[in-house]
Order: C-alpha cells, then sequence, then structure tokens
C-alpha cells in the first residue's frame, strides 16, 4: 500500500458525530412526543407509558424543546457540511424514477447487492425522505409551540390542529424510517462498524465508484 494514497475512510467523522447525535435526539424526540400525545390524544389510542420519555406532560415537554435544539443545531450542521463538502453529490446523486423502480425490483426479489460505501437507489429515495421529513417535523413543531408568535407558520399548516395532525404524521414516517433502518443493519450487522469508527475502503476501490466521503 502506498503511505501516499491511504484509503479512504467510509464514513468520515464529522459524519459520524452528527449521525449519533441525531439519532439521540429523534429517539427523545419520538418518545417524549408520543407522551405529549397521550395528554391530549386526537386518534382512538394512546402509547404505552414504557415506550414514553418525560413520564408526565411537564417533564416530557422539558426534554421535547431539548432534543428539538439539538436536532435543529445539528441538522443544519448537517446539511451544511452535505452541500459544501459534496457528501449529498456523491451519496445521494444520481436519482432517478427508474433507478428507483429497478433497484426496488430487485430488492424484492432478493438479489440486490451490498456495496461497501455505496448507497442504492431506494437508500438515495429515502433518505431524500427523511431530511424533507425532519425539516417538516421542525416547522410543524413550531407552529404547534409557539402558534400565536408564529402564526405565519399556523397559517401555512392551516391552523393549530392541522399543524398537530402534520407534526405527528412526519414523527410517524421518522419513526417507520427508524425501525427499518434498524431493520437493515440488523439483515446486514457489517454495516454498523464502520458508522462507529469510520472504517476503510478497499485499496483497489476507486473514488468515483465508492462515493465513500
Amino acid at each position: 500500500m502506498n503511505p501516499q494514497n491511504p484509503p479512504r475512510v467510509i464514513h468520515p467523522w464529522p459524519l459520524r458525530v452528527m449521525h449519533w447525535l441525531n439519532a439521540f435526539a429523534i429517539i427523545v424526540l419520538i418518545g417524549s412526543g408520543w407522551e405529549i400525545y397521550d395528554a391530549a390524544p386526537f386518534l382512538p389510542f394512546s402509547f404505552p407509558q414504557w415506550m414514553t420519555i418525560g413520564q408526565w406532560l411537564g417533564g416530557a415537554i422539558a426534554w421535547h424543546l431539548a432534543a428539538i435544539w439539538l436536532l435543529v443545531i445539528n441538522g443544519l450542521s448537517y446539511l451544511t457540511w452535505g452541500l459544501l463538502s459534496g457528501h449529498f453529490r456523491r451519496k445521494f446523486l444520481p436519482l432517478t424514477p427508474r433507478m428507483v423502480i429497478q433497484d426496488m425490483t430487485q430488492a424484492l426479489r432478493l438479489h440486490l447487492p451490498h456495496e461497501t460505501g455505496v448507497y442504492n437507489a431506494v437508500q438515495r429515495l429515502l433518505y431524500f425522505g427523511v431530511i424533507f421529513l425532519g425539516i417538516l417535523v421542525v416547522l410543524s413543531g413550531l407552529a404547534v409551540w409557539k402558534p400565536v408568535q408564529l402564526w405565519f407558520l399556523s397559517d401555512l399548516f392551516g391552523g393549530f390542529f392541522i399543524s398537530r395532525v402534520v407534526h405527528f404524521v412526519a414523527m410517524t414516517g421518522i419513526a417507520l424510517f427508524l425501525a427499518v433502518h434498524l431493520i437493515l443493519v440488523a439483515l446486514v450487522p457489517k454495516v454498523l462498524p464502520p458508522m462507529i469508527t469510520g472504517g476503510r475502503l478497499p485499496e483497489n476501490t476507486t473514488p468515483t465508484t465508492t462515493m465513500a466521503e
């Protein structure tokens, strides 16, 4: 191996730090959000107490507000880093409906190959989707939190109740993404260590095929 040309890491350290901060923030937000929902449910069900965080409405709100600012700051950092470093361009593009359909068909047939450091079209679409849901959940959450001061956001979503529904639906989408993400990690456990240590690309892997940065 040429010491002047070392193999690149699969996941750079900024990505790893932001990934785990995001994971912590999202888990706290979901758990505390379920406790807040249970205080005034608008659907014919409630979440079991063991699934919630905060134990009571005041405690859940405190956890929720703390975690939302962590999510916002970390999310803005991720978007800024992803755009300036070219991470989004390398990891998530190109993406076309044809590529999504083709990869989804192969996945359903259990023929979709996994290449270290590369996202398939379905994964790219899901990541774009969860970024959109993250933006939506923050904006709708602000509309629920401050419906008078941020009346323009509340009006944008159609009022306080609709803002709350949008917030709940967006949170549900993120929770489903998290569940699928964990299932895929369980099915392909070798993807977890690189998200902790960074990992290394094979020496014969070229930058154009790995999109690993």
